[in-house]
Order: C-alpha cells, then sequence, then structure tokens
C-alpha cells in the first residue's frame, strides 16, 4: 500500500516555506560556534558590545604578527550595520562593527575577517558582509589585550570632526540619537566580567557578563540567593539571566534615579560575595536547590 501524500507539502505551499526555514534555522544553530570570544581578554565587553550596549567605541590592539597598516577602532554599530569601513583622511581609519546586519555562524571569525579587510581596503569603501575562512581571532587581535572603550551617549561620532554631513545621514543619526538610552560601563577595578549600567527609562539595568563556567555560575548565584544577598542593596533587585555566547549574564533591576556611579561600590561587594560562593565546593542545601531551580526557571537564551 502507498504512502499518503497527505502529509507531504507541495514545493511552492507555505508549509514547504515554513519546513525549509525551520531546517535552515536548525543548520545554523547546529553550526554555530558556542563560545565564540573564548581565549580573548576583552570576552565579556565584546560579548556586551556585541548584544546590548548601544554606541561605544574603543582602538584595537592587533596581534603582534599581523602586518597592521592603519588604526582600527571597534565600535558596537556603525552606518547601515556593515561589518567594516574605512574611514578616509590623511591618515584612513579602519572601523569594525558588532552589531552588523549580516553574520555567520562564527561572530569572532566575522570580527577577524572585517578587521583583516580594514588593512587593505581603499578610504572610503565599506563592507556589508565580512567572509570568513581566514586567521581566528586570537591571531588577529592581541588575545592579552583589554579594551579601552569610549562609551558615547549618541552616534555623532559616525561623522568625523569638522565634515557636515548630507541630509539624509544627518537624519539617520538623528533618528538613531533619539532611540538610544545612556549606557555606562562600571568601573570596578579587578572584579571579574564586564558590568554595564543602561537607563530604560522606568527602570535602570546592570547587566553583568561573567566569564565562568555557566552552571558553577548558576550555582553561585543559587547559593546568594538562598541566603538573601543576589542583589545590589538597597534599590535593586535580581530581574533574571540570559545566556549568550557561551556566557552567562546576570541581570539586576535598579532605582533609576540613582547615578550608575553609585551602583560601583555595592558592585564591587556583590562581585566578592559572588566570588566567595563560586569557590563553594559544599554540595547544595535544599533551599539552595530550589533557589537553583527558580533561576534556571527565569533564564533566557540569546542567540
Amino acid at each position: 500500500m502507498g504512502k499518503s501524500k497527505r502529509n507531504s507539502p507541495k514545493p511552492d505551499s507555505n508549509r514547504a516555506q515554513k519546513l525549509a526555514a525551520r531546517r535552515a534555522e536548525q543548520e545554523a544553530a547546529a553550526q554555530a560556534v558556542t563560545r565564540p570570544f573564548e581565549g580573548v581578554a576583552a570576552e565579556c565587553d565584546l560579548v556586551a558590545l556585541r548584544e546590548f550596549v548601544p554606541s561605544a567605541t574603543a582602538v584595537l590592539k592587533l596581534a603582534p604578527g599581523v602586518a597592521a597598516e592603519r588604526e582600527v577602532t571597534l565600535a558596537t554599530v556603525l552606518p547601515g550595520a556593515v561589518a567594516a569601513l574605512v574611514r578616509a583622511g590623511d591618515e584612513p581609519v579602519g572601523f569594525v562593527g558588532t552589531q552588523v546586519q549580516f553574520q555567520s555562524a562564527d561572530p569572532a571569525a566575522d570580527l577577524a575577517a572585517a578587521i583583516l579587510w580594514t588593512q587593505s581596503a581603499t578610504p572610503g569603501e565599506s563592507l556589508a558582509t565580512a567572509s570568513v575562512g581566514g586567521a581566528p581571532l586570537t591571531e588577529v587581535l592581541d588575545p592579552s589585550a583589554s579594551l579601552d572603550i569610549t562609551v558615547h551617549q549618541d552616534f555623532n561620532w559616525w561623522v568625523p570632526a569638522g565634515v557636515t554631513p548630507d541630509p539624509q545621514v544627518a537624519a539617520t543619526i538623528e533618528q538613531a540619537n533619539q532611540a538610544i538610552m545612556p549606557s555606562a560601563r562600571l568601573a570596578l577595578g579587578d572584579a571579574i566580567g564586564a558590568a554595564w549600567w543602561v537607563d530604560a527609562g522606568e527602570k535602570a539595568h546592570i547587566r553583568w557578563v561573567r566569564p565562568e563556567d555557566e552552571d558553577q555560575l548558576m550555582l553561585a548565584l543559587a547559593r546568594l540567593h538562598a541566603a538573601g544577598d543576589l542583589h545590589l542593596g538597597e534599590g535593586s533587585r535580581f530581574a533574571g539571566s540570559f545566556r549568550t555566547h557561551g556566557l552567562l549574564v546576570p541581570v539586576f533591576d535598579l532605582d533609576p534615579e540613582r547615578h550608575a556611579s553609585e551602583w560601583e561600590a555595592p558592585a564591587r561587594e556583590f562581585g566578592a560575595k559572588l566570588e566567595a560562593a563560586l569557590k563553594s565546593d559544599a554540595p547544595l542545601t535544599s533551599d539552595e536547590r530550589r533557589s537553583r531551580d527558580g533561576l534556571r526557571s527565569r533564564q533566557v537564551t540569546l542567540r
């Protein structure tokens, strides 16, 4: 008896298109690199700049083996969300974006390819999509170098000083400026990871990108939660966490009336408690297990 054709979608049907799209998503997810920026000292900041920092730049320190023809500036997003561009001038400067319109399953490879492209591109050119397959990021960037980040509260840096943009570019910048949320990187001294504050209007938030193993960090957060210490003091509460690029990012809701710098001391105190909890190898108590299960239920994964 022949197979029923009832469940076989026509090639040009909406269902066939949805199935094809789902298969493509599954294939892309299978090829995705779990922790693309691992091995780079600036891993946590690179993740933050890719995922949620609105406007920031940092001059990159390239690896010793790279023949650097011109300076390269890392940026959260470039005009048109391109992968890279070379700004013309007496000394042309390369720019590479972390928040791009088109990307592969390996954002670190994309970034490495974009950096290398800036070294030979003609001033005034832009790169819509990076072609991966070259050197890994750890051979393009100095893997031991941190990022000296400049946080901007607008996108006016898209246009060089002394240059008047045409009306269309000026309108694009104005539109982007109106949508931006005030942000800051907390100065936490030797604290691990990268903690970023943002004023979202009714609430402010701190998103703290952490480099530890996700499971170990979750256990430490559960210990603090059970002890009533999973917060940054008065005016704060733990909102949950999200996973991205192989890292766990705890998020805290904050009183928006307080300036970002006012959270630095409480964050350092919390960081010390978290470090102590991470060092504990004692079995979880029943309260801590309940806390762990509750925290996991509030966890979101970003792709």
